[in-house]
């Protein structure tokens, strides 16, 4: 039997959630411990750490073209957060020394921004923003395409898009952290890609990761039990080839993750909200 982590409060009497969150408990599944489930006053300020986010990435979009460099990409996070009073979660986050990842084609995540990273024709780019509002946060990435790429590229970004929607949908109240990557893995699978298992989702809202840790492949009924009121990001990182990823040996900093083959990778992120009814996203 797991610890349990559920604790009562003295005094209150039991809700139908804690009753629910209780039989999982006794059946032995893992459960949230009660501070995951965000307070209505969380969720407004992660609420609003995901209006800017949006900003951010809506700005990416807006300016991101052909010829320029990562290092451009980053300033304009980091100019646009600050004049929005947020600040980029990132940066210097365990030694990381920019504002954002960019992770070019091969370049699973956490790519670092550089002056000599120059965007070329057929490019695909994952920008992942974090921004901090208040000391509420909230995170997501997209991908672009930088001119005309080839067909298997453009078919590598849009099947990983489908997978966060996917795995969207399948992140239901009382279900499990399995259930997404159940769905999400199973897609994938349909083209022949890799789902990256060395790196996942995560709780995020309070600080920058939370639990639980949001695996993109296994079974269903395994994981954390999800509950109305937790927040976290659910973020597959689709590989053209195998799932296999190494960090790169020239980067200093040790950030940069890359396909085994280097093989093109993709990845589409939210920030969600469980509520009754299945996921609300936060970084629209």
């Amino acid at each position: 039997m797991k610890k349990k982590k559920w604790h009562m409060i003295p005094g209150v009497p039991l809700t139908e959630l804690d009753k629910k969150v209780m039989y999982w408990e006794g059946k032995g599944k893992e459960v949230p411990s009660r501070d995951l489930i965000k307070t209505p006053e969380q969720i407004e300020g992660i609420r609003r750490a995901g209006v800017v986010n949006t900003g951010v990435l809506d700005e990416v979009a807006a300016k991101i073209h052909l010829g320029m460099s990562t290092l451009e990409i980053d300033e304009i996070v980091y100019n646009y957060t600050i004049a929005h009073g947020a600040t980029p979660a990132p940066l210097n986050y365990e030694g990381f020394p920019k504002s954002v990842c960019t992770s070019i084609n091969e370049v699973v995540c956490h790519g670092i921004p550089k002056a000599d990273d120059i965007l070329q024709e057929g490019d695909i780019i994952n920008v992942d923003c974090t921004t901090c509002l208040d000391g509420y946060y909230a995170d997501a990435s997209r991908m672009f395409i930088i001119g005309k790429t080839t067909p298997e590229k453009e078919q590598l970004v849009r099947v990983a898009k489908e997978c966060l929607e996917i795995g969207a949908e399948a992140a239901k109240p009382y279900c499990f952290v399995g259930d997404i990557g159940h769905a999400i893995e199973k897609h994938a699978k349909r083209y022949h890609y890799g789902i990256v298992r060395d790196l996942c989702g995560h709780g995020v809202g309070n600080q920058f990761h939370e639990e639980p840790d949001v695996v993109h492949y296994g079974k269903k009924g395994t994981g954390m039990l999800l509950v109305p009121g937790m927040v976290f990001t659910i973020e597959p990182m689709v590989n053209m080839g195998t799932w296999r990823v190494f960090i790169d040996a020239d980067d200093p900093y040790g950030w940069e993750v890359i396909s085994e083959d280097e093989k093109p990778s993709a990845q589409w992120e939210h920030t969600f909200l469980m509520t009754e009814h299945g996921v609300e996203v936060l970084t629209y």
